[in-house]
């Protein structure tokens, strides 16, 4: 995620449309078969994990310190892709607790990566609100394993449209570095000011 953040912000704007397209598919026809939801969730972490992979593949030096943090999100995301493609008979529960290990496993590690980049990258903060979510999401889930499938894609469209949410704010933030409007160091220069 820090490596994603500090590179080409178009990554992240895809990253963003794909959970809010995923989201709001979800939403819009709730009573979505499982082998579709399947489909959809697949297909969501498979991209998200690949696009986070060549965030790392393309990564600056700065970043070469949290590198193996973004390969664990980005295969986390690509396992749970092929998982879900190489069995789609998969029950309802098993996808549910698939979708809740991968929450939380990424959650944790953007929120580590939020920690240690918390002076290195403006509003570090962003992301330890997307790791703190998806982490929440997946408590949710495996607490909540039986309120029915209607409930469960509701609690995985939300999650997936405030998700896209956050990621279009860190593309923009991403976008004005590049183009100069915001400084990329900002949080060391407050410390030295300080």
């Amino acid at each position: 995620m820090l490596t994603q953040f500090l590179l080409d912000w178009r990554f992240t704007m895809v990253r963003a449309f794909a959970a809010l397209v995923f989201g709001v598919l979800t939403l819009v026809w709730p009573g979505l078969t499982l082998l579709v939801l399947v489909t959809l969730f697949g297909a969501y972490v498979l991209v998200d994990g690949v696009f986070t992979l060549v965030d790392v593949v393309r990564g600056d030096p700065a970043t070469r310190a949290h590198r193996g943090w973004a390969i664990v999100e980005a295969v986390a995301g690509i396992a749970a892709g092929v998982i879900t493609f190489a069995w789609p008979s998969i029950t309802a529960l098993a996808l549910l607790f698939l979708i809740a290990v991968w929450a939380v496993v990424v959650g944790a590690v953007r929120l580590w990566i939020a920690i240690e980049a918390r002076g290195v990258i403006p509003h570090a903060w962003l992301f330890g609100l997307l790791g703190v979510l998806s982490i929440l999401f997946g408590v949710l889930l495996l607490i909540t394993p039986g309120p029915g499938a209607l409930v469960i894609t509701w609690l995985i469209g939300w999650y997936a449209i405030l998700f896209a949410a956050l990621l279009f704010v860190v593309g923009w933030q991403q976008r004005e570095i590049e183009h100069g409007i915001r400084p990329r160091d900002t949080g060391s220069m407050r410390s030295v000011q300080a």
